[in-house]
């Protein structure tokens, strides 16, 4: 394996953890390379993407492209496509093909922390949402879905095979939930906000904020303070950047490598 590029597709990007991770297992495995971020605004991607053709093995892609990028690839993988969703492509001599790694990355997740399947009630209707529900429905779970935009939620869970929670009735669908995921971005560079209404929590099981930044969001820190048990994330992040490592190197991704970078930075 030569020089390998790769990068991540997505404005803004400057704040992301990907380079650190993916450069440490580079390093770990010997592989030549970089992982650079690429702010594309929305009038520069297919540009960008040409340029990703020309001289990248691969790319992640990142909010606001995860699923216009769709349309611009020559292949689409069969569970990206189900998702709506793209965050990862991998250049085969050309050839641009797009993958989801978000609902392989969240299932690990869970899966690493032994969270058996069940009931679950996913917050949100975007593209983590989406990737989180269809991970959560193809093995085998009930999932609800709640979002501020009930059209949304009501197009998501239809096309993925959960069920509606409308939002006069949220806070019974979280107090009877065992697993709880926040899939939107409330939280995000926010300490105070949380998507919950104070005082509203599951009274067992599992909450997951797919924010990371902070790492401990309103929302973890209240659910660790009532007694449950909290996975913040970083293990998504994890997750979805071993699997994308994967596709383009074709070597096991250095798990403790790709971690221990990831806690250097949080």
């Amino acid at each position: 394996m030569g020089h390998v590029k790769l990068g991540l597709v997505g404005y803004p990007v400057e704040h992301s953890l990907s380079p650190r991770m993916q450069q440490a297992a580079m390093a770990h495995l010997g592989i030549s390379g970089e992982y650079l971020l690429l702010p594309t605004k929305p009038a520069e991607l297919p540009a960008r993407l040409r340029e990703v053709a020309a001289n990248y093995a691969g790319v992640n892609v990142t909010v606001p492209y995860k699923r216009s990028v769709m349309d611009l690839l020559d292949d689409v993988s069969e569970d990206a496509r189900k998702i709506g969703a793209v965050n990862t492509i991998v250049n085969e001599d050309g050839y641009l093909r797009g993958y989801n790694t978000d609902a392989a990355g969240f299932y690990w997740s869970l899966k690493r922390h032994n969270v058996l399947p069940g009931e679950a009630l996913v917050l949100g209707a975007g593209g983590a949402a989406r990737a989180v529900v269809y991970a959560l429905v193809e093995k085998g779970w009930l999932v609800g879905v709640a979002n501020r935009t009930l059209a949304r939620a009501e197009e998501l869970a239809q096309q993925l095979g959960a069920w509606l929670v409308a939002p006069a009735k949220l806070e019974k669908a979280v107090r009877r939930t065992p697993l709880l995921i926040n899939a939107t971005s409330v939280g995000l560079e926010d300490g105070a906000s949380s998507p919950l209404p104070p005082g509203v929590l599951p009274e067992a099981g599992v909450v997951v904020d797919l924010v990371y930044s902070p790492l401990r969001t309103k929302l973890l820190a209240d659910a660790a303070a009532a007694g449950l048990e909290t996975i913040d994330g970083l293990q998504m992040l994890l997750g979805q950047g071993m699997r994308s490592f994967e596709l383009w190197t074709g070597r096991k991704a250095p798990l403790e490598v790709m971690e221990r970078a990831l806690g250097k930075v949080v």
